[in-house]
């Protein structure tokens, strides 16, 4: 009988395990997914004090240990879900226009302004009560505003084809956004949703004068 092959041993052991890794990895990343998406939607509908790590692995579907194993903490698990929708919306803003700056401003307004009158924002906003009152919150919050407040700003620059070399020009554009935060807020109580268009249709006749 002759010397076993050391090859034909070891290649169909290394072939299985690499098979049985990659669905391991799928399905811990639509764990973590279902996780945060739970986590967005009981903060926008409990809460921070009625959203806890137990709840959002209940509304996910997933035990409590599974949860921890992803994020540790509470923290953890509420600043990453809505770092992981704002990245969402992004997303999706920009894909509203692929070709990136138009001529068509007051759609880009409009655009910007849906972003604070969704479920992130809602969320959002109990994640900055929450962080007011949390001292190992705060800072995390905080730098994830920032964050996300300074990739806004570029996505508006860039869809406007605002020239912020020009005087006046970013002041404008960030009033834009801090103009969007307040009609989200408004949103809050009751649908708007008329006013909201009359302020829309004004911002994008102030714009076009600003910004040429």
């Amino acid at each position: 009988m002759g010397a076993v092959n050391p090859v034909d041993t070891v290649t169909p052991v290394t072939a299985v395990d690499r098979v049985d890794r990659v669905p391991k990895q799928d399905r811990s990343r639509a764990t973590r997914q279902r996780l945060l998406e739970a986590a967005v939607a009981c903060l926008a509908e409990h809460g921070w004090a009625g959203s806890t790590v137990t709840v959002v692995a209940e509304r996910a579907g997933v035990s409590r240990g599974a949860a921890q194993h992803h994020f540790p903490t509470r923290e953890d698990l509420f600043t990453a879900a809505v770092e992981y929708v704002a990245e969402e919306r992004s997303t999706a803003l920009r894909a509203l226009f692929p070709q990136g700056a138009t001529d068509d401003r007051r759609a880009v307004v409009s655009a910007l302004v849906d972003l604070y009158t969704g479920p992130l924002f809602r969320a959002a906003l109990h994640l900055w009560v929450a962080a007011s009152n949390e001292d190992q919150l705060r800072p995390r919050v905080t730098e994830l505003e920032a964050r996300v407040g300074r990739e806004t700003h570029r996505i508006a620059v860039d869809l406007l084809n605002a020239d912020e070399s020009r005087p006046g020009v970013r002041e404008t554009v960030q009033g834009l956004l801090d103009m969007a935060r307040g009609l989200g807020l408004a949103n809050l109580l009751t649908d708007d949703g008329q006013r909201r268009e009359r302020v829309v249709t004004q911002w994008a006749e102030l714009l076009d004068e600003a910004l040429g």
